[in-house]
């Protein structure tokens, strides 16, 4: 109960802009998991610390912290058990977006389709530990990639194919807009960006109001959007609170 409880407050600390304390839950969650002496808990932790350590630019510690757990995991699990396979997975996509912020996106690319990918396809969308992890955020996640390689093209080809209707967590739903938006954006396309900044806002709204992606976005288009649109985009800037 310990450990499933920090793995709560980090995601909840990270949503608020509090990475310091986000790192500060997530180490306790590890410890948690230890005392507790569950493998799939102690991957989840893991998992939890992998994921803000991205979000504080510490990509080789993420990557590290992934590689390790998954190892530890096969070790100490069936490899029939498909919470170990799911958890693995979920594992080999933190790896994946740390190796593309290390600007290595071919190693990202190749954990997705020989790592996560096989996976998925064994566990079926599923979530574990409240990973969400399966075919679905595979796709989401070669998406991610190629947005973060500035490939705004192939990303938005790859996202074509990607159905997020079904998926349980609103934030993979908000996150994949406002990534959806990021790439209209590096196309130079502000209908696009405002159209998926929307999406984001309807599954997402809290998180829009914290979220410094879709805040950089917002202002991005405060100062570009052409007289048609500029009072829509004005009053979502309100609604997330980007101009008091």
């Amino acid at each position: 109960i310990s450990a499933d409880l920090f793995f709560l407050l980090r995601t909840f600390t990270k949503r608020i802009g509090r990475t310091d304390l986000s790192l500060l839950v997530a180490d306790r969650g590890v410890a948690a998991s230890e005392a507790a002496d569950d493998p799939i808990r102690m991957a989840a932790a893991k998992w939890n610390l992998g994921h803000i350590l991205l979000a504080q630019g510490e990509a080789d510690g993420a990557e590290e912290v992934a590689l390790k757990a998954i190892e530890d995991l096969q070790r100490d699990t069936s490899g029939e058990d498909l919470d170990a396979i799911g958890m693995g997975g979920a594992l080999w996509l933190v790896s994946a977006v740390a190796a593309v912020r290390n600007n290595d996106p071919w190693t990202a690319r190749d954990r997705l389709r020989e790592k996560a990918l096989p996976a998925a396809r064994a566990t079926g969308d599923t979530n574990v530990m409240w990973t969400v992890f399966g075919p679905t955020n595979v796709g989401l996640h070669a998406v991610s990639v190629e947005m973060e390689m500035g490939e705004a093209g192939e990303a938005l080809r790859l996202a074509d194919d990607v159905d997020i209707s079904g998926s349980p967590s609103l934030e993979r739903k908000t996150t994949f807009a406002l990534e959806v938006a990021r790439c209209y954006e590096q196309r130079r396309d502000d209908p696009g960006v405002f159209l998926h900044l929307v999406n984001a806002e309807t599954s997402g709204p809290e998180d829009m109001r914290y979220n410094t992606l879709a805040r950089d976005l917002v202002h991005g288009l405060l100062k570009r959007a052409r007289p048609t649109y500029a009072r829509q985009v004005r009053a979502l800037a309100e609604r997330i609170d980007l101009l008091t």
